[in-house]
């Protein structure tokens, strides 16, 4: 889907552009030669008519209208093509968590109560369009950083996965990772807040904070940030004896947090991502032609 999409984006821009202060400049002129004769007074209302018209609509309004429609078209038919993932589909019927996904938001909710234990993950399409912006603006020089006494790249297997594949799956599909703030709170006992990243069916913890007050966990203003910078939360995940670190991966593996999910969630970002997309070309051609 993004060999697709990055080739409709990547179509030359041909929009011609208006000098406004040459059309100002002309409408002066035009008005000085003819305010102070009344026999002109009809042809000046029709000029009047005409400029306003004119810069209501400018020249650029039809061609960048068809080429959002191309767009349109394009995305519409890759979304008939292609249809909601099966893993997607799945995981929302059978799956442990309900999805909240608000139109025009880039976060999405996953919520569920195990127990007395309210969880809530939180993920976002942002980490796939980072990912576009990275590809997009690298520096190509640092492609030769790695290279041999040959001249070409030489691999250690460490970007490749476990079968060989690299950053495509079996399907060719690209494989990026995608971050979850998980949060499960205990009524009066404050709240665990774990930060993680799931890839290639993959569940991978970074850390585990504890806060006896939950609010801090979903600290969102830059006061609540800062109220909490001071506390202590706990070492780096990666510091945690070693079954230490197993037995926390057990601990969210009993409550959803699993490979099902670690599949769902990029599979869900691809979706939601090309839905905002068409949302966005529909609101923006929609502004244009108003």
């Amino acid at each position: 889907m993004f060999s697709i999409r990055s080739f409709a984006r990547s179509a030359p821009r041909t929009i011609s552009r208006l000098s406004a202060s040459a059309a100002r400049q002309s409408s002066r002129s035009s008005l000085s030669q003819t305010s102070w004769k009344p026999a002109r007074t009809q042809a000046m209302k029709s000029f009047s008519s005409s400029a306003l018209r004119r810069e209501k609509s400018g020249e650029a309004d039809d061609e960048l209208i068809m080429k959002l429609d191309s767009e349109l078209q394009i995305e519409k038919e890759m979304k008939d093509k292609e249809g909601a993932p099966v893993s997607v589909r799945d995981y929302i019927q059978n799956g442990p968590f309900e999805v909240i996904d608000t139109p025009g938001q880039e976060d999405v909710v996953l919520t569920r109560q195990f127990g007395d234990e309210k969880i809530h993950i939180t993920f976002s399409i942002a980490d796939i369009n980072n990912l576009e912006s990275e590809n997009d603006y690298a520096d190509p020089a640092m492609a030769d950083e790695d290279a041999g006494e040959n001249g070409q790249k030489e691999y250690d297997g460490s970007e490749n996965g476990a079968d060989g594949e690299g950053v495509e799956g079996a399907e060719g599909e690209r494989s990026y990772p995608a971050r979850l703030n998980i949060i499960i709170e205990k009524p009066g006992k404050g709240a665990l807040s774990v930060e993680s990243i799931v890839q290639d069916g993959m569940h991978v913890i970074e850390n585990v904070y504890y806060y006896a007050d939950a609010a801090f966990a979903y600290a969102k203003t830059p006061e609540q940030i800062h109220g909490r910078q001071d506390l202590y939360s706990g070492p780096p995940f990666a510091n945690l004896d070693e079954d230490l670190q197993v037995l926390m991966e057990r601990y969210l593996d009993e409550r959803g947090i699993n490979t099902a999910l670690a599949i769902f969630v990029p599979d869900y970002i691809d979706m939601k991502e090309q839905k905002e997309y068409l949302r966005w070309l529909e609101n923006v051609k929609g502004f244009v032609e108003a």
